[in-house]
């Protein structure tokens, strides 16, 4: 089961757990003032708002450490150990996050030993939770009951789903074979029809009905299927189902229909302006902050092999305007001395030595913040692609020149969800994230995006 939250879709289970550790670690604040005065109440003060105050950033700041080293993310993949420096790590950052605030504000400084003790009580809840999180996830009361309606190619995708994030939400109880269709489903998973719709999914405790047929026309169960709706019972559309259990527009099943008439797909001027106040304030607090960095790197690839420090190359922007990226050269000079648009490869021997680390860290996409600054690209939004690629995967793809809708961004969705890509497959899919992010996007859910991209970048996820 997921909720819907700023546009994107979440899983239930997790929302819960965020909602749990939120108000654990607000608790253990207050908890951590009664164990270091050994709960003598003259020794705290009575000052119920500053408390409230401290409490709130400690919260605050924890949860946006927590979201940034991917423990809320429905797809993180770490095993025990991974888990545990996560949680350390976060915890630990929330808690220097919140000292500075503290310090900066000294009315509300509540005391060294006070934090420390609190941030070991949340440490060790949050593992309790984290240790217990995968049975919670995996509960039935947190999951939806999905019957399929239709064997045939469309209702492939349903039966193909392989990842625990992608079938954390619904439980599969079985496919219904339309009068005529074909059966390309496993017959194992065929639900046998005796009788109405609706029976069948009172029977079998049903909550959501997905409408796969391959050919709906003169063909589509309309009573049946609003006898099941007006009985409280979920009908959904396949395409809508697959981009809420997946967080992608599936391509393979998508109708220009869907895109015209289904939510989402916004651009009011609201929307833009407050995209290029957000693009404007986060790009230049980055730009001091990582300032001293640019320099250093600048030295280095001077130092190493006296080539230019910036690589500029055509890309595709917003509506199809061309504009030069930014970037910190990372490979040798004359790297694509033959004229022709090459993809990234991995241990690519194009790369400098200082290159092989700022592209780890993607240290080399810093300089697009003044891309950002000129408007050309936003923070958040899919990568552009040179024209060369987009000319190819245009004439390949459907729906590629899609993507052209919004602007391209340092980072984005699919960075997020998929690793590199270097091939007109890998295209394909990162389009699909794409697509979800054009459809859902607005500034929390890039505010998100943006603050996840800490652990793709301290993990060195997906670099080449």
């Amino acid at each position: 089961m997921r909720v819907r939250l700023f546009g994107h879709h979440i899983p239930l289970s997790i929302a819960i757990l965020a909602m749990l550790e939120v108000a654990t670690v607000f608790c253990a604040l207050i908890a951590a003032r009664f164990l270091r005065y050994h709960f003598i109440p003259h020794a705290i003060d009575d000052d119920a708002g500053s408390i409230w105050a401290r409490g709130l950033l400690f919260a605050g700041a924890t949860f946006a450490c927590t979201l940034a080293f991917g423990l809320y993310s429905a797809r993180q993949r770490a095993r025990t150990v991974g888990i545990l420096i996560r949680v350390v790590a976060s915890v630990g950052a929330g808690v220097a996050i919140t000292a500075v605030g503290l310090y900066l504000t000294p009315h509300l400084w509540i005391g060294r030993s006070v934090l420390a003790i609190a941030g070991f009580l949340v440490i060790a809840i949050m593992l309790i939770f984290r240790f217990g999180f995968s049975r919670l996830a995996d509960d039935t009361p947190f999951k939806r009951r999905v019957l399929v309606y239709g064997t045939g190619r469309r209702a492939v995708p349903i039966a193909r789903l392989r990842r625990s994030a992608d079938l954390r939400g619904f439980t599969l109880v079985g496919f219904v074979r339309p009068p005529g269709e074909e059966l390309a489903v496993p017959p194992e998973r065929v639900t046998h029809l005796d009788g109405k719709l609706l029976d069948l999914c009172e029977r079998d405790e049903v909550d959501e009905i997905i409408v796969a047929m391959d050919e709906r026309r003169d063909a589509l169960p309309i009573r049946e299927l609003l006898d099941c709706r007006l009985a409280g019972i979920d009908v959904t559309e396949l395409v809508s189902f697959l981009e809420r259990e997946t967080g992608r527009v599936r391509i393979d099943v998508l109708n220009p229909s869907w895109l015209i008439f289904g939510e989402g797909f916004k651009r009011g001027s609201f929307r833009l302006q407050s995209t290029r106040v957000f693009d404007l304030l986060a790009a230049s607090v980055l730009f001091f902050l990582t300032c001293p960095l640019m320099v250093v790197t600048a030295l280095a690839i001077m130092l190493e092999d006296g080539g230019p420090l910036f690589y500029q190359q055509e890309r595709v922007g917003f509506g199809g305007q061309i504009f030069k990226l930014l970037k910190f050269r990372s490979m040798r000079v004359n790297a694509e001395a033959a004229g022709q648009a090459l993809w990234a490869q991995k241990n690519d021997s194009r790369v400098t030595r200082v290159g092989a680390v700022i592209r780890k860290l993607r240290i080399d996409e810093l300089p697009q913040i003044l891309n950002v600054l000129k408007g050309e690209m936003g923070f958040v939004g899919p990568r552009p692609e040179r024209p060369q690629f987009v000319e190819q995967l245009a004439e390949k793809i459907p729906y590629y020149v899609e993507r052209l809708s919004v602007k391209p961004g340092i980072t984005g969705w699919a960075q997020l969800c998929y690793p590199y890509g270097a091939s007109e497959q890998d295209a394909l899919e990162k389009l699909q994230y794409d697509l979800y992010y054009i459809k859902n996007h607005n500034l929390l859910f890039d505010i998100a995006i943006l603050v996840q991209t800490a652990e793709v970048v301290l993990m060195g996820k997906g670099a080449r």
